[in-house]
């Protein structure tokens, strides 16, 4: 009798723990987070680093709990930076119960603007265009926009020109994302940034710059902004170094100083452009794993835990795509915390509130991560990087744009 009590009482309470643990997977939420974006195709070099930076810290919030037992679902697609297919991957996500999208180029944040109102989700996109928050309530750059990176260039050659008005060009992207900063430099210029823009190009096809960069130079033109990517950036550092015509200090006489904004640069511009790259002034606003720090460590980590090889481990895309799943989660995180129920527009209204004392610190980038009602600009930090000796260093103490905030 006493043996069959023991029994008993032992099936009773695996049945007891049985029943908990499925109430408890019942209780549990899964949250969906979709990504579309070119991990291959036209701008894959940096989709697909950001997609593993994604799929990395959605893999790392399941397996530390960060939301507890609850769990965040990331569904990453390609699209090869085509519009259509990004909206039908976008459709499917919103199928399956989406509350938070993390969308890729300028083409398709623009094209499905209208898509986001409908559907009143809350977007965060690679591209940090400007005119992507025009008549829009649902989009929220991560950083400050590529005008306020040109800006802060601009201010940058201000401050640091030797001798009289330096004359600067900008070397654009032939499209709404490279085109989208000349207005905000001229806005600038005409409220009293002393530089004389002397030339504007849009780079085609063309796989020899010398034409352009002799005549650049006979405009005694010594500053070149970029605002593009890598590749075209690579081809006209190689140019410029064939020439010999690249500065070694800042504003040499008879030489040009090449700078760009953040998809311009990074590690994957010195594995294109090699020795050329040497000198290259770059902007953005994370991390780099070239300096130290406990977001780079972090980030190696997060490569090493899930079998990443080093190019992408030290790839500034890889921390795109890693910070914008941050901001995602964490807003979860932050809803979930008050006792609310998890949906697009409580995360919306939870992203207006990141501002203040309730700003986000992601390690990842090198100041905080704001907004607000009349502020959908993430990180309005940028810090400033020189490739010296093949490695990116950094260049003063991060810094705001002074201008960007007079023109808006």
């Amino acid at each position: 009798m006493k043996r069959m009590k023991i029994g008993l009482f032992s099936v009773f309470s695996t049945a007891i723990f049985l029943i908990f643990m499925v109430a408890q997977t019942a209780l549990a939420e899964t949250y969906v987070i979709g990504s579309s974006l070119a991990i291959t195709g036209p701008t894959s070099d940096a989709g697909n680093p950001y997609s593993k930076g994604i799929e990395d810290y959605c893999n790392f919030s399941n397996d530390m709990q960060l939301l507890g037992k609850d769990q965040v679902q990331c569904i990453v697609r390609d699209d090869a930076y085509q519009t259509a297919t990004t909206k039908r991957n976008f459709e499917d996500f919103m199928d399956q119960g989406m509350v938070i999208y993390l969308n890729y180029s300028t083409g398709s944040t623009m094209g499905l603007k209208k898509d986001f109102e409908e559907e009143k989700i809350p977007v965060l996109p690679a591209s940090f265009h400007a005119g992507n928050l025009d008549n829009s309530n649902y989009i929220f750059l991560p950083t400050a926009s590529y005008s306020e990176q040109a800006l802060g260039l601009v201010e940058y050659v201000v401050r640091n020109h030797k001798m009289g008005t330096p004359k600067i060009a900008l070397f654009l992207h032939p499209s709404a994302f490279g085109r989208g900063p000349l207005e905000d430099v001229k806005k600038a210029l005409d409220a009293g940034l002393k530089a004389d823009l002397v030339e504007v190009v849009e780079h085609g096809k063309d796989l020899d710059n010398t034409a352009m960069i002799k005549r650049l130079l006979s405009k005694d033109i010594e500053y070149v902004i970029c605002q593009t990517i890598q590749s075209p950036v690579a081809t006209l550092l190689k140019d410029a170094a064939r020439l010999g015509k690249i500065a070694t200090t800042f504003g040499e006489k008879g030489k040009l100083t090449f700078m760009g904004a953040h998809y311009t640069g990074g590690n994957d511009l010195i594995a294109l452009a090699g020795s050329s790259a040497e000198n290259f002034y770059w902007t953005t606003a994370y991390t780099l794993t070239s300096v130290q720090s406990v977001g780079t460590d972090a980030q190696l980590a997060l490569a090493k835990k899930y079998n990443r090889d080093s190019k992408t481990a030290n790839s500034h895309n890889y921390s795109n795509g890693i910070m914008v799943t941050q901001v995602a989660i964490e807003t979860i995180r932050r809803v979930k915390a008050k006792g609310m129920k998890v949906s697009k527009q409580s995360l919306y209204e939870e992203l207006l509130q990141m501002n203040g004392f309730n700003a986000y610190y992601p390690v990842t980038t090198v100041g905080p991560v704001t907004f607000s009602k009349d502020d959908h600009a993430g990180v309005d930090t940028l810090q400033l990087y020189k490739v010296k000796n093949g490695v990116f260093h950094t260049v003063g103490n991060p810094f705001l744009s002074e201008f960007y905030k007079k023109i808006k």
